[in-house]
């Protein structure tokens, strides 16, 4: 069953990375089976000034993570609440973690100013372990990076 409004913030809310490392805007659906997220590169992130000048690009890493934070650790946290029965903001201990790319495959860039889509779905949830696939594509549906991506609660 599709998450509502108020469940959507409250994970939000619970994703640890904060400004400048915060890649995730808006989760725009959530359910036991997948999440989709969004993010808008902004023109003055700070990696853009290195990567590369005159003609800024997002680093590969940057995407990876953006996949990360959306499809692993808002995801993450969202089933753990799930599984425990319980709203993501009673939740008070646990912290989902990134620990695994596999099989990422990159298809294009990003631009500063792009808004990237993050669709991820549930491959398992176990033992506090999550395995997800994970795709980024741009507003047009153009695929931009996809792969295996994993994590896993613990506590804080």
């Amino acid at each position: 069953m599709e998450a509502d409004a108020a469940i959507k913030q409250e994970v939000l809310e619970l994703v640890p990375q904060q400004a400048p490392f915060r890649f995730i805007d808006e989760i725009i659906s959530l359910d036991e089976e997948q999440i989709v997220g969004a993010y808008r590169f902004r023109e003055d992130e700070f990696f853009y000034r290195g990567h590369f000048p005159g003609r800024p690009i997002t680093p590969g890493v940057i995407l990876i993570e953006t996949m990360a934070q959306i499809g692993v650790v808002a995801y993450g946290m969202y089933l753990l609440a799930c599984q425990r029965h319980v709203r993501p903001s009673q939740m008070k201990g646990p912290l989902s973690l990134f620990s695994l790319a596999d099989g990422v495959e990159f298809k294009g860039i990003v631009k500063p100013g792009e808004r990237v889509i993050v669709r991820g779905k549930k491959i398992y949830m176990r033992r506090g372990a999550l395995k997800v696939d994970v795709s980024m594509e741009r507003e047009n549906g153009e695929v931009v990076c996809v792969g295996k991506l994993a994590g896993m609660g613990v506590d804080k």
